[in-house]
């Protein structure tokens, strides 16, 4: 559905409704019509190829979305695919969308797909800049471009915060981190690499390369996009990196306490074996002289009893003395 439209004469917003507004960006100089949907379908943009003469391929990517960032020249006009993004700081997870744009000498259409916020504030923000509006629609593309590169900056922001609080978990005392949190995280900056890393060159096409259509007084405003741009695309490479560092270190960690609960584990086992050694050679000792044969000498020994006693004595003794020496005591 259509969820905005707006006519800019000479940088300055006119209220009108859409059929004049078309029409007077047609007809009238300096003049330009923006025009925002959401999720239109094919019949809506039916109606909007009358009066822009849309390429069928844009119109087909802008219906059916899903499409990486990039920039496509047709005779008609520019088409700029653009991933927005929303980061939940609770959840650790990316809520992503898409503005397809449509540019050319006096039509901006744009395109949303998905339930990002990015686009709202760009209009009253460029109205707030008259002589930069002056410069037509490529005003509007750069407008969008800065402020959906500020909306990768922010997200920036919160990875980095989240990033901090798994090392910290990872390193701390009491255990590591939660490793399927660690992988989700991983998956989710993939996605916003993906978002990020591709947007490069259409923003270096639109720094110098003289399009017709952009107007060269805007192309300093792209430069600036695009440096902002490589700083976030730095940022995610690193963010990948540290994410599969703080994974392995997650994992050894886990791994270092597997083996400290098994060489606990093995400690009393061999503490439990020692003592029962040390039970088992006295009870060797009762079973034998408790078999009770007469043809045993030992039985009617006036101090057999306090022979045996000893005896056991004095192998408890060698026997606690040697699993003390081993360590197992």
């Amino acid at each position: 559905m259509i969820v905005n439209c707006a006519l800019y004469s000479d940088g300055k917003r006119e209220l009108v409704g859409m059929a004049e507004a078309i029409a007077k960006a047609r007809s009238v100089p300096d003049s330009f019509v923006w025009l925002g949907l959401h999720e239109p379908t094919f019949d809506e943009f039916d109606d909007l190829a009358l009066y822009f003469a849309p390429h069928p391929l844009a119109i087909e990517d802008a219906v059916h979305a899903h499409q990486r960032p990039k920039l496509d020249v047709y005779d008609e006009c520019l088409f700029v695919v653009l991933k927005t993004l929303c980061y939940d700081d609770q959840r650790a997870e990316f809520d992503s969308g898409e503005i397809m744009l449509f540019t050319g000498d006096n039509f901006m259409v744009t395109v949303q797909h998905g339930a990002s916020e990015v686009l709202a504030p760009v209009g009253s923000r460029l109205e707030a800049m008259p002589d930069l509006l002056r410069h037509g629609p490529s005003a509007v593309l750069y407008g969008i471009c800065d402020a959906v590169v500020d909306d990768y900056e922010r997200i920036v922001e919160g990875v980095e915060e989240d990033l901090e609080k798994l090392e910290t978990k990872v390193f701390a005392s009491e255990g590591g981190a939660d490793s399927a949190r660690i992988y989700t995280l991983k998956r989710h900056v993939l996605e916003f690499r993906h978002a990020v890393v591709p947007l490069g060159h259409p923003m270096r096409v639109l720094t110098g390369s003289g399009l017709e259509g952009i107007d060269p007084v805007i192309e300093p405003y792209f430069r600036d996009v695009a440096d902002h741009l490589a700083r976030v695309a730095e940022k995610v490479e690193t963010f990948d990196a540290l994410l599969t560092d703080i994974l392995t270190a997650n994992l050894a960690q886990i791994s270092i306490q597997q083996n400290e609960e098994t060489r606990q584990q093995n400690e009393d086992m061999r503490r439990i074996s020692a003592w029962v050694a040390l039970v088992a050679a006295d009870t060797v000792v009762t079973g034998i002289y408790g078999m009770n044969f007469d043809n045993m000498p030992e039985l009617h020994t006036r101090y057999g009893y306090f022979v045996c006693i000893a005896f056991m004595l004095v192998l408890d003794t060698l026997l606690y003395r040697l699993f003390r020496r081993s360590g197992w005591l």
